[in-house]
């Protein structure tokens, strides 16, 4: 049998790597998996879009030998089925050349380890002038020293520096680059809050990292509002050949708790119910999340529940993880746990999410608004008639009463439906709770006590509105307004 060694193409295989899928914030993101792999506590991305574009990540981690870097600089250097060390955050060794190379034509990479710099370069347009894989090794003073921001690395004495020129592809369809350049880097730094928002608020059993842009310092972006979010359920441990995946479900608070500060946290310009689901982290580096891997559809009902999903990097093959570090599905032993998990969740968070629902609907307490279900099936909303005030205008004024009803009806025919379906899909601060200061809360009972009548009368009606929201949540109002009928 004859064998032909038959290795791919340089220039054909490097450039159809671009073409991956690599957003510009996902391949940024890419590149401090390496950092943090190489145990740095801080990573500064700097971006220029003026002239001789550059973007650079610099890293203070332990650093690469030359014959380190260039193989690092080999793709596929290390095999997905290869052990890994658990920090480890990469997968097929295409990582750095693949994530780089699909926003730049030229990629280099400086790094010190013992005092000893190393660069290596991989250069699109000179692979496909030479037709072979060839690695630029950069050794002259005069070319380091037109590297970016390589006197920073140079002052660290150890790390990595990464450098993107040629940004072909940021660039395409760009009028003024300047300021496109600043909305995407605006899009680097949501995302980099969110997946390393567990580094970078050092939570316990990793190593905290500092990770800025320009020089300006990324906060963590917490998308379970931990603080405030309720735990429905104990952690759940599934043992899956012999590693463990730690699943954490929360409730969010509902949306009248929130600020409108803390809603755009936890939705952003996605929205809260699209981001509801699973969030699955691969050594506590975020991977995917506002899913629910098709195991339920996502509904208003559940829009509140999240669940944090830990695995190891061991299983990343049971996972399908993939390139990009941006799909994971789970393996059919983990999906049935994951379904039992679901449907916990979903009763708990349409528990919260209806609580007012079920006020309203309650015999103990009397409402303007009475939820009927309708005879073709649905509910609709309706004025109560029986509420203390109308009866009581009713009773001043017999005469009244048709107008009041034609009047009531109006106003319920005119309950604008679909512009409130369509506020609560976009997540607008939506709420009847409207703070009322006391002084308006007093004159307001003032002014429906019956002006006529007995005194138990006035007693009575009192007493029916105390059981009313707003003013069964002010029981000294109550007790000042029965000290004046007493008078």
């Amino acid at each position: 049998m004859n064998v032909i060694d038959l290795p791919p193409f340089a220039p054909t295989l490097i450039e159809s790597t671009r073409a991956i899928g690599y957003s510009l914030e996902s391949a940024v993101a890419d590149v401090i998996d390496n950092s943090i792999a190489a145990e740095a506590d801080s990573v500064k991305i700097s971006f220029f879009p003026i002239g001789d574009e550059y973007i650079s990540i610099l890293d203070n981690g332990y650093g690469m030998s030359p014959d380190d870097l260039t193989k690092a600089m080999q793709y596929g250097s290390k095999s997905p089925l290869d052990g890994r060390d658990e920090k480890d955050l990469g997968r097929f060794g295409l990582g750095l050349k693949t994530a780089s190379l699909s926003q730049c034509r030229e990629l280099t990479v400086a790094s010190m380890k013992d005092g000893q710099l190393s660069i290596r370069r991989w250069d699109i347009d000179y692979v496909k002038e030479s037709g072979n894989w060839s690695l630029l090794c950069i050794d002259d003073e005069i070319e380091m020293q037109k590297i970016p921001t390589i006197n920073e690395l140079l002052e660290q004495g150890t790390g990595t520096l990464v450098v993107w020129k040629q940004l072909d592809r940021l660039k395409a369809g760009e009028i003024d680059f300047n300021k496109s350049m600043g909305r995407m880097f605006d899009n680097v730094r949501d995302h980099l809050e969110l997946v390393f928002h567990r580094y970078l608020s050092g939570e316990s059993g990793i190593k905290k990292l500092q990770i800025s842009i320009n020089d300006c310092e990324l906060k963590p972006k917490d998308p379970f509002l931990v603080k405030k979010s309720n735990r429905p359920m104990d952690d759940e441990t599934l043992i899956i050949h012999g590693e463990k995946i730690i699943i954490r479900p929360y409730i969010l608070p509902h949306f009248s708790s929130l600020t409108p500060d803390e809603i755009n946290e936890l939705g952003g310009k996605d929205g809260l119910r699209k981001l509801q689901g699973f969030y699955v982290y691969r050594n506590k580096r975020l991977l995917v999340w506002g899913t629910w891997f098709r195991m339920q559809r996502k509904s208003e009902l559940s829009k509140l529940a999240r669940i944090q999903v830990d695995i190891p990097n061991t299983l990343d093959d049971l996972w399908t993880l993939d390139i990009k570090k941006s799909s994971a599905m789970p393996p059919a032993e983990v999906r049935t746990n994951l379904q039992n998990v679901i449907i916990k969740m979903a009763e708990n968070s349409k528990r919260k999410y209806t609580v007012r629902g079920k006020k309203e609907v309650s015999d103990k307490t009397t409402h303007v608004w009475n939820r009927m279900k309708a005879r073709g099936g649905g509910f609709y909303y309706e004025i109560n008639r029986d509420y203390p005030a109308i009866a009581e205008l009713v009773q001043i004024n017999p005469a009244y009463k048709d107008m009041v009803n034609a009047l009531l009806k109006q106003i319920e025919i005119g309950l604008p439906l679909n512009q409130l379906y369509v506020d609560l899909n976009n997540d607008a601060y939506l709420t009847n709770e409207k703070e009322m200061p006391d002084k308006e809360i007093l004159n307001g009972l003032r002014a429906m006590i019956p002006k006529e009548g007995s005194y138990e009368r006035k007693i009575g009606f009192l007493n029916q509105m105390a059981e009313i929201e707003p003013f069964s949540e002010h029981p000294e109002l109550i007790e000042k307004i029965r000290k004046e009928i007493q008078k």
